[in-house]
């Protein structure tokens, strides 16, 4: 077993996370993304709490971080989930550690409910956070075309226990 730090994640870090996204990029089950953004564009996109790297050693072994699902102030306690983990690491239970803390630190900052959006092939994404207590609410077909590939998501939800929902 690694022993890994979990600590937030910051600008130092961005080169790691954009390698590591770049990563989940190339398998083609991660993302509709084709490319990682600057980390100006990354930080503006992502809320600026529940962001955080678990490392060992001081190299980054995966990433986990909270995207406003909309600007609309009925929305601000939803949140998309985005964890990749580096290639090599994947199956350690580094996306376990990454999406427990991102569980507590979305509860303290107020996001009632976290969702995600997953390709039905990444079975290990799906089976990450349906043992944090996300649960399957539908299926998005045909919502995005790649590689001239109509593809399908699998929608998630996670409502925290402690909203009062």
């Amino acid at each position: 077993m690694l022993l890994m730090i979990i600590s937030e994640l910051n600008d130092t870090h961005y080169n790691s996370v954009k390698d590591i996204y770049l990563q989940g990029i190339a398998t083609g089950q991660a993302t509709f993304q084709t490319e990682a953004p600057t980390w100006e564009d990354w930080n503006k996109g992502h809320l600026q709490h529940s962001r955080y790297i678990a490392s060992e050693n001081n190299t980054v072994l995966g990433w986990a971080a909270l995207t406003p699902v909309s600007g609309r102030c009925v929305y601000a306690g939803v949140a998309e989930v985005s964890i990749y983990i580096q290639a090599n690491n994947r199956g350690k239970g580094i996306g376990r550690l990454l999406m427990q803390e991102l569980i507590k630190s979305s509860e303290k900052n107020g996001i009632w409910t976290l969702q995600a959006g997953i390709f039905p092939e990444n079975t290990a994404s799906l089976n990450l956070h349906e043992k944090n207590g996300f649960r399957i609410i539908g299926k998005r077909e045909k919502i995005g075309k790649m590689n001239n590939t109509w593809r399908d998501t699998i929608l998630l939800e996670r409502r925290s226990s402690i909203a009062g929902i």
